[in-house]
């Protein structure tokens, strides 16, 4: 049975190239809400989605958590909603989005596992309206994950191999620092009254891109500049493409608890320095697999050793980062967390020639970090802030390292 799904998985590429070339799909699709939903089957499940035109697309299932991915060219999907498609009692969860430049991506957590048993893309010939129908069938455990590849193409999460990575410029000369706006595209983050936290920390690394770029000696690169899914590998690959010499991830989070505040900064290390920061790293961590993308299983012994290497020249490095940039945010007044300095083991973090930190700027489910981060000043002076932390930083940083050549 599992060579019956790959070739009916493998299929649907052919069906893409195939619906590309026989139409030509100009502008931008727009789904249907009103012709759109997912319902209960007997047999399983049926996905119904309505569009303006018809678009290629890619339909497959991943485990760990068991879902249905769908990628399609660009769709708008104003007026949809996950709570409408999310009723079927067959489904967990839905999300939609942007997942790369050009491209878009549907979500479907399954409540139990099943195959593709039919896929159907109709246009209509007179108004060129199209209707997309995906029936899931129910499947055994082995079956369900014996057909579950993620397929292989251009840059759908992964990282080219011959991604070029040329050294950090961490001596004299400039420093470019890389700014990770949290989330993005499929991936919003915490989310409070109507504001996002992808969106929140894309407006807040343009605050710090503006300040920074008014020290001498500074360049500033962001791992996205608009909203677009960037998977975490990805993020850390385009810390070495750009030469980065200081990478920041910024972040804005949501606890269900709702007793964390302040600003908190974080490094990489395998043991939390806490359970909530563990649990923090976790979801952060699921990211990639909640947009569809699976990247478990990369690393290897002999990588790690080396990694290992890397991290004894940039771990006391990131350690001053870190101090710096908490002395300069209390120093301007920025709200801080009781415990300030924590570790966990985020993946952002992993580029390990490269002192890397992520900042939770503020946490949405505090009402106090929820208001200053909604608000634009804030948001400037905090900016400014952090920038003054890492200029601090970089002073120290190089008068280190010429002792060390002495």
């Amino acid at each position: 049975m599992s060579r019956v799904i790959r070739v009916f998985v493998a299929a649907f590429a052919i069906v893409l190239a195939s619906i590309a070339g026989a139409q030509d799909f100009s502008g931008l699709a727009r789904v249907d809400p009103e012709s759109s939903r997912v319902s209960d089957l007997r047999s399983g499940l049926h996905l119904e989605l309505g569009l303006s035109q018809g678009v290629p697309y890619r339909v497959y299932t991943l485990p760990d958590p068991d879902r249905m991915v769908l990628d399609f060219r660009e769709v708008d999907w104003t007026g949809l909603e996950t709570d409408t498609l999310a009723r079927a009692a067959g489904v967990n969860a839905v999300r939609f989005g942007g997942v790369r430049p050009g491209w878009s991506r549907m979500v479907i957590d399954l409540v139990q596992p099943m195959v593709v048993d039919l896929v159907d893309l109709r246009v209509d010939p007179i108004n060129g309206q199209a209707r997309l129908d995906v029936k899931l069938a129910h499947a055994t455990r082995e079956a369900f994950e014996a057909g579950s590849v993620a397929p292989f193409g251009p840059d759908w999460g992964s990282v080219p191999p011959d991604l070029p990575r040329p050294k950090p410029d961490v001596g004299e000369g400039r420093l470019t620092v890389l700014i990770d706006p949290g989330h993005g595209g499929i991936d919003p983050g915490a989310e409070r009254e109507g504001l996002q936290e992808k969106e929140l920390m894309l407006l807040f690394a343009f605050d710090l891109r503006d300040a920074l770029l008014r020290v001498d000696g500074v360049d500033v690169a962001l791992t996205r500049e608009d909203d677009r899914f960037v998977s975490l590998e990805r993020r850390v690959a385009i810390a070495h493409q750009t030469g980065a010499g200081l990478f920041i991830s910024l972040h804005a989070d949501m606890l269900s608890e709702g007793r964390a505040h302040g600003a908190v900064v974080y490094k990489l290390t395998d043991q939390a320095s806490d359970e909530a920061s563990a649990l923090l790293a976790e979801r952060h961590n699921r990211a990639d697999i909640l947009a569809g993308v699976d990247l478990t299983g990369r690393d290897d012994v002999v990588a790690d050793v080396l990694l290992d290497l890397a991290r004894l020249e940039t771990q006391p490095r990131t350690d001053m980062l870190a101090r710096s940039i908490v002395d300069s945010l209390e120093a301007t007044g920025v709200p801080l967390n009781r415990h300030p300095f924590r570790s966990a083991a985020f993946s952002v973090l992993k580029a390990a020639d490269i002192p890397s930190v992520l900042l939770e700027v503020g946490f949405l489910s505090s009402d106090r970090d929820f208001n200053n981060l909604a608000d634009p000043v804030w948001r400037r002076k905090a900016a400014a802030a952090l920038r003054d932390g890492i200029q601090a930083w970089m002073i120290t940083d190089r008068a280190a390292r010429d002792l060390v050549r002495q």
